[in-house]
């Protein structure tokens, strides 16, 4: 199965095809900006346009092309984040790289979308193994060979030789003329903007796009993702999120013995985690709940939501302390309540 098309990022495309056409792109590029605002989907766009054998490319159509867009091409490798291989702190070149293949399909057969690593996932030393010996073979199908190293930023050392840490670096300052490296996350950045409304509604619109975030009115996806299509994938966690904050703004409207029963069950103290994601998906619920007061000319509503959203920003920043999650809960529905 393909992975979904590239949607937006149109200048930088754009500006990028421009430096490829004249020859003047450079070897190692890092492309940076928000999390789940695309960098990857970019940087695979441009493998597969730096591929493609046609007058026209992308053109999406050769055998370059519809391997790339299959996750499939020999010349197009992408690694990532991911758990360590447990056991041996030096596993074989031949393990790393199965394993690595092994996650390129099951974002192939998620139609390329994937969630935000979590925190024990990383790019490990051992990555370098596979990576110098790729980088060292001649292409084995196209004209030249693109490696896209996805969240570069954790690339993390391991109990290994020094060797193999200056061989990436080696890899990354002087590639083969044939070689390119694109980083998400050292030679030119290129920013990536958030995407427009009229390019976040057409991905939203992908079939595999609507089963993978969570069930939620257009609008308020919308408002969620802020233009970083990413940022709506997460399974299970996210969707507990905004249920969560539709707790809170139930309980607010439902009397001062509701709102206490409700902050007593907003999570310890161990948990701020989860109820920081809480209080993100609440400025949202906020935001499009006085959007739509407003629209109905339900003043009211809307001031006390708009009086709200600072109060639980508030709270978002007490999360970083020793604050205490069913104080903070109590405060922000006594605001949203109209109660301070």
């Amino acid at each position: 199965m393909p992975i979904l098309p590239l949607h937006g990022h149109e200048a930088l495309r754009a500006r990028l095809a421009d430096l490829a056409d004249a020859g003047t792109l450079p070897a190692t590029i890092l492309l940076h900006g928000p999390a789940g605002i695309g960098k990857q989907r970019v940087a695979l766009w441009l493998g597969q346009r730096l591929l493609c054998d046609r007058t026209s490319r992308p053109c999406g159509a050769c055998q370059h092309c519809r391997l790339a867009l299959d996750l499939q091409h020999p010349d197009l490798r992408w690694f990532f984040p991911h758990e360590r291989i447990k056991g041996d702190n030096d596993p074989p070149s031949d393990e790393v790289d199965e394993r690595y293949l092994a996650d390129v399909a099951e974002r192939r057969e998620a139609s390329g979308l994937y969630a935000r690593p979590d925190g024990s996932m990383a790019i490990y030393k051992y990555t370098a193994k596979p990576l110098t010996a790729l980088a060292a073979k001649s292409p084995a199908l196209a004209k030249r060979k693109v490696f896209v190293i996805g969240d570069a930023e954790r690339m993390v050392p391991q109990a290994s030789s020094p060797e193999t840490a200056n061989a990436v670096l080696k890899l990354l300052e002087e590639p083969a003329a044939n070689t390119t490296f694109i980083l998400t996350s050292s030679t030119i950045a290129f920013r990536l903007s958030p995407l427009p409304d009229v390019a976040m509604r057409t991905l939203l619109a992908e079939p595999a796009v609507a089963s993978a975030v969570p069930n939620e009115s257009q609008e308020t996806l919308l408002a969620m993702a802020s233009g970083a299509l990413g940022a709506l994938i997460g399974g299970e966690g996210r969707r507990e999120a905004v249920g969560r904050a539709r707790l809170l703004l139930a309980a607010a409207d439902g009397g001062r013995e509701t709102m206490l029963k409700a902050a007593f069950g907003a999570g310890s103290a161990k948990a701020r985690g989860a109820f920081r994601e809480t209080l993100e998906a609440l400025l949202v619920l906020l935001r499009e709940r006085a959007r739509i007061a407003t629209t109905s000319g339900d003043v009211a509503t809307a001031m006390r939501a708009l009086r709200a959203i600072p109060v639980v920003e508030e709270a978002k920043t007490a999360t970083e302390v020793n604050a205490i999650p069913q104080l903070l809960a109590l405060d922000v529905m006594r605001a949203v309540a109209g109660e301070r």
